[in-house]
């Protein structure tokens, strides 16, 4: 599912396998290596990514399918706990063929080419997640 080498303490270089969805993978890694609390940035190249998109006014995600392939040009994002499970909070932006770009919070992607992460992960420390009834987010929790 992935590659990954530790260039420092607690910083890695991932390498995830083509056609792997990148966040399963992701946080598959986080689960191996017991990561509670980091940062991750990327970049790569996918067929499919399903973004969404939180409508404030009726606190439910709207989901978007995009089946084309395409540069991953930014991936960043964090991750932390909820319901004592690996969360991941990405957000991803995409240039298509044509060079328009698309992206938004990542539901799912599929790699189709290659995915290169750096996850930075926070030692010995705990990030919990609860959902705001408020805004209908799942928001830290200190």
């Amino acid at each position: 599912m992935y590659k990954f080498k530790e260039v420092k303490e607690n910083t890695f270089v991932l390498s995830l396998d083509n056609h792997v969805e990148v966040a399963q993978a992701l946080a598959a890694f986080c689960e191996e290596k017991g990561i509670l609390a980091g940062v991750v940035s990327g970049l790569g190249a996918i067929s499919e990514a399903t973004f969404r998109f939180l409508d404030p006014a009726t606190k439910q995600y709207v989901d978007k399918t995009f089946s084309e392939q395409m540069e991953v040009t930014n991936l960043t994002g964090n991750i932390s706990q909820k319901d004592g499970k690996v969360y991941l909070h990405l957000h991803i932006t995409a240039s298509r063929r044509d060079y328009s770009c698309v992206g938004g919070h990542l539901l799912s992607a599929r790699i189709n080419g290659a995915c290169e992460l750096l996850v930075e992960s926070f030692p010995n420390q705990y990030v919990g997640r609860v959902q705001d009834t408020e805004t209908g987010l799942n928001l830290y929790q200190f």
